[in-house]
């Protein structure tokens, strides 16, 4: 134990190598500890919507508009401190709003300058020195850090700072600073972003809000969502996910954003869709689109969106073929058609169905692909893992990213933790070992990871690809958290009691606080104080239903940025931001455009309210931080025992 203590002395003592530079250290950390936590925002379920995302965590879920009223108070009228907000969260659309009026004036950017500085004084005031200097402009370095670390109070002084924005000004800088200043403010307003799952599908965006994640590196996490894990799966090479995205891709009409952001090469199968779907029905695969969709590409989308799904639903019977542990026998459809009477058994009835054009499936052997269907989901697969940026984008969701996470006395979780009727956890075997609660997270975890980083070809990379299709739809997966996924009775079927797909009973069961103290203490976060932090759970604000539950215990986040689900959920959706003071929960409104909200001057917020009030002001040393910068003194201070009893030789 002894050697061990003086390895790990010697390790340290390399990047502190003197009395001098270790306690220099220990004074630095110290410091920091006494500093307020910053602030940290949760939110969830942003489904490609990029407006919405960057409008929410560029305004820090009103955080901004709270850091303006502190600043200000009653010196600035209503209208003045909106304008402001406005301009913090919206630099670029409001400078060419004020230029395009004439507003812009170097009266206008002198007092605009001096309130922005203003305000990123009082954001900055929870950071070290080091963290804001990082965090500075590269072209206003030296600027912005005089005017925020300047003193006011004497004529003198007053009069340095004002010739600094002068001389910016004349030198026709003075808009370049705003905008960088906004951005600052911007950065800053929150410490870190917790994004629980759901970036990818429905909207069209989701590559820019994954661009926008990656220039957070090192601020940011993420908790996986059913809807990111079929991305990673197919990143990864796994058919039946590959599939899957294509098919979504081409319901709600993005496959642009696979041929052009990501550079996929689809034309293999819009081949294949053009020879072998050409002349047959295509009634039940339309394209969900807006207004950034070429209507020319609706025939071919079309085509490709049932040649997609027909491949994903044999690739898929394949997968539960392979793996009878999964238990999702039921799922295998295609070989109860009655191609003659044009029906299908489901359970124990028979059903009619709407289309049954499937040239490519064989009655003998359904879910064998045809040798054209063969080649082309090997270019797919190939098309892929060679995409760029798709597999950039997917590596950052595996190094920033987690079944789930234990942060500061929460458990931030996307989905689920599968529960049977009667709350006890459920079980399924993976690799050969039953698991059920924490159990079943990390060992799904583990073969999620195998599946895209094991060797190309090996077992536990294609087990593993077969688990992240699992954790798409199977039935005790905790991203999914239900029995089925209907996507053939949807299509075909049409009587309405086969599409439905039941949530696991955790969603029922997580309204007791005698559920959320099991979870907690399974994920050994037992302790009074601790809590969940759940996105994918459905509130039905309509109806008055809160998202926070169990006396607050769980509070349920869902930014709610899907257009479809908003009809459902009522308002957008709601957002949590922790700080200093406790937490607050935010609920939004449906967001509607960058436009809209910078010149309307909108921040789309119904409320914004704290749920959770900490009686002292929590600082760094109250968090998970503060514990690891314990832990750092701790090790720092042994070292300097070690130079002060010779033990170690300090090296100048």
């Amino acid at each position: 134990m002894e050697q061990l203590r003086m390895e790990l002395m010697q390790r340290i003592s390399k990047q502190f190598p003197t009395v001098a530079a270790a306690s220099t250290e220990i004074i630095n950390l110290s410091a920091i500890l006494n500093l307020p936590m910053g602030s940290e925002l949760f939110l969830a379920d942003l489904h490609g919507e990029h407006g919405a995302f960057a409008h929410v965590a560029g305004s820090g879920s009103g955080t901004v508009r709270i850091k303006v009223e502190e600043t200000f108070g009653a010196s600035l009228s209503a209208e003045e401190k909106k304008a402001l907000t406005a301009m913090i969260v919206y630099p670029q659309e409001k400078m060419e709003e004020a230029l395009r009026k004439g507003l812009c004036t170097d009266e206008w950017m002198s007092e605009t300058i001096t309130r922005l500085v203003a305000v990123t004084k009082r954001v900055v005031s929870k950071y070290t020195r080091s963290k804001v200097r990082k965090a500075l402009p590269e072209n206003f370095r030296y600027v912005i850090e005089e005017l925020i670390t300047e003193k006011s109070g004497s004529r003198e002084k007053e009069e340095y700072f004002q010739e600094i924005i002068r001389t910016v000004i004349r030198l026709d800088r003075g808009r370049e600073l705003i905008i960088a200043l906004a951005r600052l403010i911007r950065r800053l307003v929150i410490d870190r972003l917790h994004v629980l799952g759901d970036i990818y599908d429905r909207g069209r965006e989701a590559h820019m809000i994954m661009d926008d994640l990656m220039q957070r590196a090192g601020s940011v996490d993420i908790q996986w969502g059913n809807h990111d894990i079929v991305w990673m799966g197919a990143a990864a090479g796994s058919l039946p996910c590959i599939f899957n995205v294509i098919r979504m891709c081409a319901r709600y009409g993005s496959l642009d954003v696979l041929e052009n952001y990501y550079e996929i090469d689809l034309r293999p199968l819009s081949e294949l869709a053009a020879r072998e779907y050409g002349e047959v029905s295509l009634h039940t695969f339309s394209i969900i689109y807006d207004t950034g969709y070429d209507t020319r590409d609706l025939a071919r989308d079309m085509k490709t969106h049932k040649a997609a799904a027909i491949l994903q639903m044999k690739l898929e019977g394949q997968a539960i073929l392979r793996h009878p542990e999964f238990h999702m026998e039921e799922r295998l459809l295609l070989d109860k058609i009655d191609f003659m009477k044009k029906r299908i058994r489901i359970g124990r009835r028979y059903y009619p169905l709407r289309d049954t054009d499937f040239p490519t499936v064989s009655p003998r052997d359904p879910y064998a692909l045809t040798p054209e269907e063969e080649k082309v989901a090997a270019r797919l697969a190939d098309s892929f893992r060679r995409s760029e940026r798709l597999q950039r984008h997917v590596r950052f969701l595996f190094t920033n990213g987690s079944m789930y996470l234990k942060h500061n006395g929460s458990l931030l979780y996307h989905g689920c933790i599968p529960m049977d009727k009667e709350g006890r956890f459920r079980s399924m075997e993976i690799g050969g070992k039953t698991c059920s609660g924490k159990a079943l997270s990390d060992a799904l975890e583990y073969h999620a990871r195998q599946g895209y980083f094991a060797r190309r070809g090996s077992d536990a990379k294609a087990y593993g690809q077969d688990i992240l299709w699992y954790l798409w739809t199977g039935p005790v997966s905790p991203l999914f958290g239900k029995d089925r996924a209907t996507t053939f009775e949807r299509y075909f079927v049409e009587e309405k009691n086969t599409h439905k797909e039941t949530q696991d009973p955790y969603y029922k069961l997580i309204r007791q606080p005698e559920t959320a103290e099991k979870i907690l203490a399974e994920f050994g976060l037992g302790a009074e104080g601790t809590r969940i932090i759940n996105g994918h759970v459905d509130t039905k604000r309509k109806k008055g239903e809160s998202p926070v539950l169990c006396g607050g215990r769980v509070i349920v986040v869902d930014s709610g940025n899907s257009a479809a689900l908003a009809a459902a959920t009522g308002k957008s959706g709601a957002t949590l931001v922790a700080d200093s003071a406790g937490l607050r929960l935010s609920v939004h409104e449906r967001f509607g455009s960058a436009e809209e909200a910078a010149l309307e001057e909108k921040d789309y917020l119904s409320g914004t309210d704290y749920i959770v009030r900490y009686e002292k002001r929590r600082l760094v040393r109250d968090t998970d931080t503060g514990t690891d910068i314990l832990r750092q003194i701790s090790q720092l201070e042994e070292l300097l025992g070690a130079y002060r009893e010779g033990a170690l030789i300090e090296r100048s």
